[in-house]
């Protein structure tokens, strides 16, 4: 597990009286979260670089269970009342899930997006077709061409490019690939039925059809869950559409209702 005291952790509003902890995505760092931040002033945000990214490069290596484990480790030291909300895209999200089933207790509310969870059948041909896509990628990753185009896919504002590059840029090849890995060999924890928490599980409208399915296999199992589709927006929602994240985060933590601008998964 990484020390709490290594990861780069940026602290606002601790005078405020509830906290919520903002998980990034895989090949990102916390600055994803800077609207969200600028919006909820009345709250004590929390917004790690995990580990192998952001500013947080040189801690590692990262592992879901650790980087579980290591947020757990600063919502007891940090938090009040030691819970927190959870936020989270993609990798984050995948965090987020793993807390849920080990400590369910340092959670109050928590809403994750674009989550990868549905347990693969890891045949060898599998794994070796994994490595190829990883060893192909890399060389590839801190090219402009390829960096605009990755911004593309997940529907990114062009003015994120030089936080996205600096992001892509500063992950070394051994990280990337046990990142890479941890992201896309991630199951379904067993015993999520047991979870009784209150979980937006999201996607945006124009994300990708399978994390649609993967977002439908959390709700199947999480009993106090809800899920919406964020209208009009890709992966990466919070930076295309921030006050429409914003006002559907606050919505959750506060009345556990939907705003306009989503529709029911």
């Amino acid at each position: 597990m990484v020390s709490l005291m290594n990861l780069h952790v940026k602290e606002i509003g601790q005078e405020n009286q509830e906290t919520i902890i903002f998980l990034h995505g895989c090949g990102l760092a916390g600055w994803m979260w800077d609207k969200q931040v600028e919006s909820f002033k009345d709250y004590h945000c929390i917004v790690p670089d995990l580990p192998e990214h952001g500013q947080s490069a040189e801690m590692g290596p990262f592992t879901m269970k650790g980087t579980a484990d290591t947020i757990i480790d600063i919502i007891r030291n940090k938090a009040h009342g030691g819970k927190a909300h959870l936020v989270g895209f993609s990798l984050g999200a995948q965090i987020i899930v793993q807390i849920l089933i080990t400590n369910p207790e340092v959670v109050d509310h928590a809403l994750v997006s674009g989550t990868l969870v549905r347990s693969i059948f890891h045949t060898e041909t599998f794994l070796k077709l994994l490595d190829y896509l990883i060893n192909a990628y890399e060389p590839m990753k801190n090219t402009d061409f390829f960096i605009k185009a990755n911004m593309r896919t997940y529907n990114m504002p062009k003015s994120f490019f030089n936080e996205f590059k600096e992001s892509s840029c500063i992950i070394k090849s051994d990280s990337l690939k046990r990142i890479l890995k941890e992201n896309m060999l991630f199951k379904m924890p067993y015993g999520l039925r047991n979870t009784d928490l209150p979980v937006l599980v999201m996607v945006g409208e124009k994300d990708y059809k399978i994390l649609k399915e993967f977002a439908k296999d959390l709700l199947n199992v999480l009993p106090n869950s809800e899920g919406a589709v964020a209208l009009k927006v890709g992966h990466l929602w919070n930076l295309e559409s921030p006050k429409l994240f914003n006002n559907v985060l606050r919505n959750w933590i506060n009345n556990m209702v939907l705003p306009e601008g989503v529709s029911n998964l």
